[in-house]
């Protein structure tokens, strides 16, 4: 019994299980099924402006639907010509095309297409709810039924007029362009009953009764002060169906006068602009409606007024075409098409080129002013860089004077014994005009020597604003420099070893600061010396080629050395070894090379000592 009452247990437990899972399949398929739309349209379903109208209306009820949409599109082409001559016909392939299909909504585009179904609806959509998007006029409110709702627009034919009265006021003749089909015959009557109030001022054209090629040509000629009212050519007089947008742009093509027209489709096309209907608009209306519907409300309880343009709109490339000056537009008017200006084009580009160009002249400003005062730096710099070496040169000059005074001494003694020698040879006689000869070429030799020694002297001493640049013989710098220390070397003892090729080394510089370069070398190699013995105060000073285009020259002495430490440091400013030193010397005598293209270095000698050498390059023409 336990048993049985376990399997009857399990088995309801199967069938609550299949049946809940049947329930929840079921209703998931019903959920996820789609929502049927039908749109019927009353022209071909590429004709602008209700082209444009089931695009949006498609694109805004898939996107707001809670359930997917299917969308099905029917076309009735039968309102290009008489209403009821294939009527029935359609009837028959629409009952036939949706034989099995259960529609959940139909929308009508366009009047025709709302008759058709209003007249037909007890056959073809007894129970479907239906939304009528049509023209206010053209709704037949007494075939509605409870399963009706409408969407509807008000084309303001007068306002069309008064805008371009206002835009041209000047206007006396105005083109209306509209074709020969049955529903264009309605709105032309409308037109010319709603124009009568304006033709007491305007006379109208109406070229219905044209073929495309005629209005082509109509509108190129034109009589001046004209205006183009364009409302649509669905079939022309010889009925032939043309395309809304190819018609227009022929037309724009040929027109003398602007045109304008109602619908906001057209826009950018070729009209002018104004009060125009909104046929995008008027779709984002019904797709709202059809939600609504969808959801289960009452078509008949969905009550949505009528769209009516509502701010003018114009396209700006039509205003300059035609040269309408925009102080002309009705108050709060729209412009679109605006071709933006330069500024508006490239003002991001032009505003960082502005803060670029102003950096680059705060730069070059700052660059200019900041090389302004290097140079006056660099200036009041040679002027105390001329200032230190003549000091520097004054005080060589004073260290070596006693010794200049002594050379000087030997001509002078030397002109004074001849002198007096030839006193004696003039006392006698006969004269010794041959031996009196002799005596007067000593002298001039004598003076000449002193004024060897002094012209020196002047050009140590001599102050030089700035250098004076010539090509020499370095030989000849040193062999002066010698000349010069050679009395102050012999009182101190020290014995000077030159060596020097035959081959004269040419260089580009001031031949004094060279001279002072040298003289300040051997200056201090010679102080180096002055505690040595007697036999090792040899200095030695050397010039050779190195390469092909530069000079070494080297200073060498047998003092004490210099700390490894320090060989670098003497080359600086103040620097000095000596207790009376000023520090100059050696900074000098590096900036005087390095002016020169040269520099200076020294090494200490294994066998003892310092050896200072420089080198220079030498000038272009022993160098080529």
């Amino acid at each position: 019994m336990p048993l049985r009452v376990h399997r009857i247990w399990r088995l309801a437990q199967v069938v609550v299980f299949t049946s809940t899972f049947l329930v929840c399949a079921i209703g998931s398929a019903a959920a996820v099924e789609p929502r049927r739309v039908l749109m019927l349209h009353s022209l071909d379903l590429d004709i602008a402006p209700f082209s444009d109208f089931a695009e949006e209306f498609r694109q805004n009820l898939a996107k707001e639907s809670p359930q997917p949409v299917d969308f099905y599109d029917t076309s009735l082409a039968t309102v290009r010509y008489q209403e009821d001559v294939h009527e029935k016909l359609f009837v028959e392939y629409l009952l036939a095309l949706f034989s099995g299909t259960k529609l959940d909504l139909v929308v009508t585009v366009g009047a025709p297409a709302a008759t058709f179904a209003q007249r037909n609806r007890s056959r073809l959509f007894p129970s479907v709810p239906m939304i009528l998007s049509i023209e206010e006029r053209r709704i037949d409110r007494a075939s509605l039924t409870v399963k009706d709702t409408v969407v509807s627009e008000r084309i303001d034919f007068p306002a069309v007029i008064s805008n371009i009265l206002q835009v041209l006021p000047q206007t006396e003749n105005i083109a209306v362009v509209i074709g020969n089909s049955p529903l264009e015959k309605y709105w032309l009557e409308e037109m010319r009953r709603e124009f009568k109030p304006f033709e007491s001022r305007i006379k109208f054209e109406w070229l219905n009764k044209m073929s495309l090629t005629e209005m082509r040509k109509r509108v190129a000629a034109l009589p001046p002060r004209s205006a183009i009212f364009y409302v649509m050519v669905v079939v022309d007089a010889d009925d032939v169906p043309h395309k809304q947008e190819r018609v227009l742009a022929e037309l724009r093509a040929e027109a003398s006068a602007p045109i304008f027209g109602i619908s906001d489709g057209f826009l950018g096309q070729g009209i002018v602009g104004g009060p125009l209907n909104s046929h995008q608009k008027l779709a984002r209306l019904a797709a709202g409606v059809a939600v609504r519907v969808l959801r289960g409300e009452t078509p008949a309880d969905i009550a949505t007024p009528p769209l009516a343009p509502e701010l003018p709109v114009f396209d700006d490339r039509e205003l300059r075409r035609w040269e309408i000056s925009e102080a002309r537009l009705p108050t709060g008017s729209i412009v679109r098409f605006r071709e933006p200006s330069l500024w508006h084009r490239y003002g991001i580009q032009v505003i960082t080129t502005l803060v670029v160009l102003l950096i680059q002249l705060g730069i070059i400003g700052w660059l200019l002013f900041e090389r302004r005062g290097r140079r006056i730096a660099q200036s009041e710099l040679r002027n105390r860089l001329h200032e230190v070496i003549h000091l520097e040169r004054v005080a060589a000059v004073g260290a070596i004077s006693a010794s200049v005074a002594h050379e000087l001494n030997q001509p002078l003694g030397a002109i004074l014994l001849n002198a007096e020698a030839a006193e004696l040879l003039l006392a006698a006689n006969p004269i010794d005009r041959d031996r009196l000869k002799v005596i007067l070429t000593d002298i001039r030799q004598s003076d000449q020597r002193a004024g060897e020694i002094i012209s020196h002297l002047r050009g140590l001493l001599r102050k030089q604003s700035e250098a004076e640049l010539r090509i020499f013989d370095l030989n000849e710098v040193i062999r002066d420099a010698l000349h010069i220390l050679g009395p102050e070397a012999r009182k101190k003892g020290i014995r000077i070893e030159a060596y020097s090729p035959q081959t004269p080394f040419t260089v580009k510089a001031d031949q004094i600061h060279l001279e002072q370069v040298v003289l300040n070398l051997a200056t201090n190699a010679m102080d180096a010396m002055e505690d040595n013995d007697p036999a090792t105060r040899v200095m030695t000073l050397e010039a050779s080629l190195v390469g092909d285009s530069d000079v070494e020259v080297s200073v060498c002495d047998r003092g004490p050395g210099v700390p490894n430490d320090k060989l670098a440091a003497i080359f600086e400013t103040f620097y000095t070894t000596k207790q009376r030193g000023t520090g100059l010397g050696l900074s000098i005598v590096r900036t005087i090379l390095e002016t020169y293209g040269g520099k200076i270095w020294a090494e200490n000698r294994h066998e003892g000592g310092t050896v200072f050498r420089f080198t220079l390059p030498l000038a272009k023409t022993q160098s080529a």
